[in-house]
């Protein structure tokens, strides 16, 4: 067990590390933040109706401000930077959550929807006005009946050749839309995803603006709007049902930059296939999935800090003969609850960092390759899932960290837990964003990736020589490399020489981890299907291992980010501090996951002893800096509005 060193940080410069390049952008998000603190008593004090109200009046501010509109195009308003407008997203996540989402729901998902699968007409027409909160709108995709399955949608628009108009229906209950934000009071558009129907032919999912309300909010004719009703959380956000009733819409309501129709009723697209198109529409709105993420990151931060604090104030019991009680972080208990999730709160923020630049770079060109494309897609739907279910841990974990007064509405945390709890089901839900990019693992990225369901997958695998898969996973032959970077090592005694806290030991830990599960997928696929077994069944057989290999993977790229992050540190005692958390990640996830190591060969009941012992050593070498390490966050002090942490009873 190694003797750590124990860093002063420096909490500026730490902060300015955090907010990279967009530190401007995110240090007037907190300032707009700080102004508006109230509405963090408001969201409990207030009626659902009110708060709603006031919520509205809270983001038109903001879009008058220039704060929400950073990813469109100058011309209409924006700011031009993708970018910066993920960023300005992530840090608004420290206030209050009903305030974020509607503005994910207005500028991410309905103007993002105009902006990314619209033509110049459409934005022309609609974006200047929804950029300023003049125009508000909705994105009604998901249905009673069809969440996840987006190709199954039941709404359908029929064209009209006469009219040249659309006329879109919902048949039945199950194909109402529905959970849908900003539609229960405040939207007068919606962006609907319907299936198109031509002369009796279906040509899949589209997208066509549909008004719904009039200038006065008033329900447009063949629209019928109904509330959702009271949520877990998020009360300031309208969420409603949709229903269509032969609701007509001029042709060139369709959102027309990868198909249109002509006024006679031909269909044209530039990508034939079916559901290659589908999926090239559905990754165009990936900026959802990545705000998503950063959000629950951002929630997750702001929970660590009032829960850190509160254990660097807040006394309980003591030595024999004491007068004084001894502080909860001073506790190796609770060091071992909070501390390994600031590390992986720390491990994903680099992560996302990451993400961010590639979602950038991908979405401010035409011209990025598909396979670049893909590759984003898949990263963006891990990072989600890790990081909306990292902040449901974490929450949890913090609000009963702090007893009794982490369960009081006046913390906060009860706000975030309720809050952030929708996040590991919208934008997807994770378990089916685990098994996209496992898909996308298993086909290597191929042109096939975009067009195969499960059942696609299935039959993919089956078909290539299980060798092919191994071969690209590469397992045998990182095992190679791990015996190159010990001094005279074999493979039977790599994981007992190599040193705990070297980076190259422990990526080759996450490594080996996540391309064993994915051969062993491909080994399960193959022998299922020559065995002659239903897809479906073979599947449903595999799932675990199939979700599994997608967190492996994802969980192997957070390490990787964290591991270069530090690697281009300068010299100091911050990267000192960000070694020993980086270490703190990768270990307690080892640990956590030791019983997968051990089956397979990869830890002995020694060495996974020794990681345990390592785990609590670096608990105690980061607690001292602790409290810094969430001061570096940069969350305004209004934000954490917990009262607990001005009670003079705690200390």
């Amino acid at each position: 067990m190694a003797d750590h060193a124990q860093p002063a940080i420096d909490v500026p410069a730490l902060t300015a590390l955090l907010d990279g390049k967009y530190a401007e952008i995110r240090e007037m998000t907190r300032k707009n933040l700080s102004e508006y603190a109230e509405v963090l008593d408001e969201a409990i004090e207030l009626p659902t109706a009110e708060f709603r109200e006031r919520v509205l009046e809270l983001v038109r501010e903001m879009a008058r401000s220039g704060a929400t509109g950073l990813g469109f195009p100058t011309e209409y308003g924006g700011g031009g930077d993708i970018g910066a407008s993920v960023a300005g997203f992530e840090t608004m996540a420290f206030g209050d959550l009903s305030i974020l989402v509607k503005v994910g729901v207005q500028f991410g998902l309905f103007g993002g929807a105009i902006l990314q699968l619209g033509s110049k007409h459409h934005h022309d027409a609609y974006i200047a006005d929804l950029v300023t909160g003049d125009l508000m709108g909705c994105f009604a995709m998901t249905e009673t009946g069809h969440g996840s399955n987006v190709q199954a949608l039941g709404t359908y628009a029929t064209y009209d050749v006469e009219a040249q108009e659309f006329v879109i229906t919902t048949p039945d209950d199950r194909s109402r839309k529905d959970y849908i934000g900003n539609a229960a009071a405040h939207a007068r558009m919606a962006v609907v995803f319907a299936q198109l129907e031509i002369g009796g032919s279906s040509e899949g999912v589209h997208e066509f603006v549909v008004p719904i309300r009039d200038e006065d909010g008033n329900t447009l004719d063949g629209v019928r709007i109904e509330d959702d009703g009271a949520k877990i959380g998020l009360n300031g956000v309208d969420n409603g049902r949709l229903w269509f009733d032969g609701v007509r819409v001029p042709r060139v309501n369709m959102l027309n930059r990868y198909a249109d129709v002509s006024e006679d009723g031909t269909y044209s697209s530039a990508i034939e296939n079916v559901d290659r198109r589908f999926f090239t529409m559905l990754g165009t709105l990936i900026q959802g999935r990545v705000c998503v993420g950063g959000a629950g990151i951002s929630a997750s931060k702001v929970a660590l800090a009032v829960a850190v604090k509160y254990a660097n104030k807040r006394r309980q019991f003591g030595a024999p003969h004491s007068d004084e009680e001894v502080l909860l972080l001073d506790y190796g208990m609770h060091q071992r609850r909070l501390l390994p999730l600031l590390a992986k709160t720390y491990a994903l923020h680099f992560s996302q960092e990451i993400l961010v630049n590639e979602l950038h770079n991908v979405l401010s060109t035409t011209e990025a390759p598909d396979r670049q494309r893909r590759a984003l897609e898949s990263r963006a739907a891990g990072t989600k899932a890790l990081s909306t279910w990292h902040a449901t841990r974490t929450i949890q974990e913090c609000r009963e960290a702090c007893g009794g007064a982490g369960y009081l509405m006046a913390n906060r945390l009860g706000a975030l837990r309720a809050d952030t709890d929708v996040f590991t089901t919208f934008e997807g839900d994770n378990h089916i964003l685990l098994q996209l990019v496992a898909k996308g693992l298993l086909t290597d990225y191929s042109s096939s990736f975009g067009d195969l369901d499960q059942l696609g997958m299935v039959r993919f695998v089956a078909n290539l020589a299980v060798e092919t898969v191994v071969e690209r996973t590469s397992a045998h032959k990182l095992l190679e490399r791990i015996r190159d970077v010990l001094p005279g090592g074999t493979e039977d005694r790599w994981d007992q020489e190599a040193g705990l806290l070297d980076p190259e030991y422990q990526l080759a830990m996450f490594r080996w981890r996540e391309q064993h599960i994915l051969s062993g997928v491909a080994r399960r696929l193959k022998r299922g299907m020559d065995q002659g077994l239903d897809a479906v069944a073979v599947f449903s057989n595999v799932q675990d291992h199939v979700i599994a290999a997608g967190r492996a993977h994802v969980e192997r790229l957070v390490l990787e980010a964290f591991v270069e992050k530090t690697a281009m540190m300068a010299d100091g005692d911050n990267k000192v501090a960000l070694n020993q958390l980086c270490d703190l990640y990768a270990l307690s996830t080892i640990e956590a996951d030791r019983g997968w190591f051990m089956e397979h060969g990869r830890l002995s009941s020694t060495r996974s002893k020794a990681i345990s012992r390592e785990v609590s050593s670096l608990c105690r070498a980061l607690r001292p800096i602790a409290e810094d390490l969430v001061d570096a966050f940069g969350i305004p002090r209004e934000m954490l509005r917990a009262e607990m942490l001005d009670d003079p009873g705690t200390v």
